[in-house]
């Protein structure tokens, strides 16, 4: 089993997802109030605290091709919020032309995230933000920086919120932390845990008991996120002419090897294609995937196994996950 955390990690994760599936009988409860959020507030680093101004400015930098090489590309071209902040498509292009050759990983909840990229290879949200600055949209942030400087809008907010002009750093711990603000909850299945009866399918809560119980969802994807910090080898590099390594690349761990990041799957129905390839079309593909072995591989963990779901079962279970859906708007900035 490929994972690079132990599971007394993740364990914990596990144990309140078995609590959670015991919530969810035929018991009717009454309508309550929407909780204000369904997950803990995200942490923050200590240099790198959240505003109001900074997120503001963050969401403007987000969408402002000016930060790219060419000055055509954006962060958010490839992150759109009606997509659960992806892009629709297997593989994107990066700022020079070049495909990439993962899938467009959703940002949605990476505050709460411990390794970033399909990889992990990157251990802080700020790194990420910095190595994806420079290779997707192929950007110099000194350059970069100095331009923005010379926009007097920009120049005024980041006096404002860091006290001094752009620079790179400052450049990146902003977008970083705007990225921590993009957080998915308060999702149908939120307001049907807080005790609105009415809030699912009935179809949605079969889904639940069949993802916490005989398809052994939940192994992997723990609530309050639908994730576990683990990498796995779910057997989708098996029989291609060039396999990606994973998770190898990092660790040069054997083990790892074909390993891929477990995604969260809040907000998931809105984010395909699926998987870190992007292969996978439907989201009934993917639960079906999972919940029939995939591919044949050696090295593939031991959790894919064939769980014997009928189609009305598979159904079920990506009517809860579209339970999992947030509604919180997008709202365009209007950039200096």
């Amino acid at each position: 089993m490929q994972r690079t955390l132990t599971p007394r990690a993740w364990m914990p994760l596990l144990i309140a997802a078995v609590a959670l599936s015991a919530c969810t009988g035929a018991t009717h409860r009454a309508p309550a109030s929407p909780p204000a959020s369904a997950l803990p507030p995200v942490s923050h680093p200590a240099d790198n605290p959240s505003t109001p101004l900074k997120l503001a400015l963050g969401q403007q930098l987000f969408a402002d091709p000016r930060l790219s090489g060419s000055g055509k590309m954006a962060c958010q071209s490839c992150h759109y919020r009606d997509l659960g902040w992806t892009d629709a498509k297997p593989l994107s292009m990066k700022d020079d032309g070049k495909l990439n050759t993962r899938h467009t990983p959703s940002l949605y909840n990476v505050g709460y995230q411990s390794h970033w990229y399909w990889d992990g290879r990157a251990t802080t949200l700020e790194g990420q933000v910095l190595a994806a600055w420079r290779a997707q949209i192929g950007a110099d942030p000194a350059k970069v920086a100095a331009l923005l400087d010379t926009v007097p809008g920009y120049r005024s907010q980041f006096q404002a919120v860091w006290g001094s002009g752009p620079t790179p750093d400052n450049v990146v711990k902003t977008l970083a932390a705007f990225f921590r603000s993009l957080v998915s909850t308060n999702a149908p299945w939120d307001r049907y845990e807080a005790g609105d009866t009415r809030a699912v399918s009935p179809a949605a809560v079969e889904g639940h008991r069949l993802f916490t119980g005989k398809a052994g969802c939940v192994a992997c994807h723990a609530p309050p996120t639908f994730s576990t910090p683990a990498f796995f080898n779910i057997g989708l590099e098996s029989g291609k002419a060039n396999p990606d390594p994973g998770r190898f690349n990092v660790t040069k761990n054997e083990a790892d090897r074909g390993a891929f990041k477990v995604p969260g799957l809040r907000s998931v129905a809105l984010s395909a294609p699926y998987f870190h390839d992007g292969s996978v079309a439907t989201l009934k593909e993917a639960v079906r995937y999972m919940a029939s072995a995939g591919k044949a591989d050696p090295a593939k963990t031991p959790l894919m196994t064939d769980k014997g779901l009928s189609d009305t079962e598979v159904d079920q279970i990506v009517a809860f996950l579209q339970s999992l859906t947030s509604t919180e708007t997008w709202t365009q900035p209007t950039l200096p």
